[in-house]
C-alpha cells in the first residue's frame, strides 16, 4: 500500500490570468530580497507619509529627488517613500483644483489678495527663462502655494503613517489557529 506524502497546506487556484498569477508568485517569492530588515513598519510607514507629504506640495520637479532624500535622512524606506509621492500625483486626479485650493488658502493665510485673473499670454515662452519674470510672476505664486500646501500635506501624511502602519502591522502578524 501507497502512503501519498503529506502535503504543506492547500494548494489555492489563483483567479487571475496566467501572467499576472505568475508575476504575483514571482513577488510573493522574493520579497524579502527586496526588504532589509530595517523596514519594519514603522520604517514603510514613514517612507509613505513623507512621500504623501512632499506629494501635496507644489515642488513639481524636485517631489520624487526630495522624499527619498528625506526619507534617507530619517532612516525610513525611500521605496515606500518614492512610490507614494509618484502615486500620489498619478492617482489623484484632482491635483490641479487641489493645488488652486492651496494658493487660495495660502494667499488668505499670508493675507494676500490672489488676482482676479491671470494672463499667461502677455510672456511668451522664452520669457520664462529670464529671472525678472521668475521674480515677479512665479515667485509669488509659489510662496502662498506650498504655505497653503502645509494645511493639507500635513494632516494627509499624519493619516497616512498611522492607516500604513497598522496595514503593514496586521499583514505581517501571523495567523492564529483556531
Amino acid at each position: 500500500m501507497q502512503e501519498t506524502p503529506p502535503t504543506a497546506g492547500p494548494v489555492y487556484q489563483s483567479r487571475l490570468p496566467r501572467r499576472l498569477a505568475r508575476l504575483k508568485r514571482w513577488l510573493v517569492a522574493h520579497h524579502m530580497t527586496l526588504m532589509t530588515i530595517a523596514d519594519t513598519p514603522h520604517s514603510i510607514a514613514l517612507g509613505s507619509a513623507i512621500g504623501i507629504f512632499f506629494g501635496f506640495t507644489p515642488l513639481y520637479p524636485l517631489k520624487t529627488i526630495l522624499s527619498i532624500a528625506v526619507a534617507w535622512v530619517l532612516r525610513c524606506n525611500k521605496i515606500a517613500a518614492a512610490i507614494a509621492v509618484t502615486l500620489h500625483d498619478a492617482l489623484i486626479f484632482a491635483m490641479p483644483a487641489i493645488y488652486f485650493a492651496e494658493y487660495k488658502l495660502g494667499c488668505w493665510v499670508l493675507g494676500r489678495t490672489p488676482p482676479h485673473r491671470i494672463r499667461f499670454s502677455l510672456f511668451a515662452l522664452h520669457d520664462y527663462l529670464h529671472w525678472h519674470v521668475f521674480s515677479r510672476v512665479v515667485w509669488p505664486t509659489f510662496w502662498p502655494a506650498f504655505v497653503g500646501s502645509l494645511f493639507l500635506a500635513i494632516p494627509s501624511a499624519i493619516i497616512i503613517y498611522f492607516l500604513i502602519r497598522m496595514l503593514v502591522s496586521r499583514a505581517r502578524t501571523p495567523l492564529k489557529s483556531v
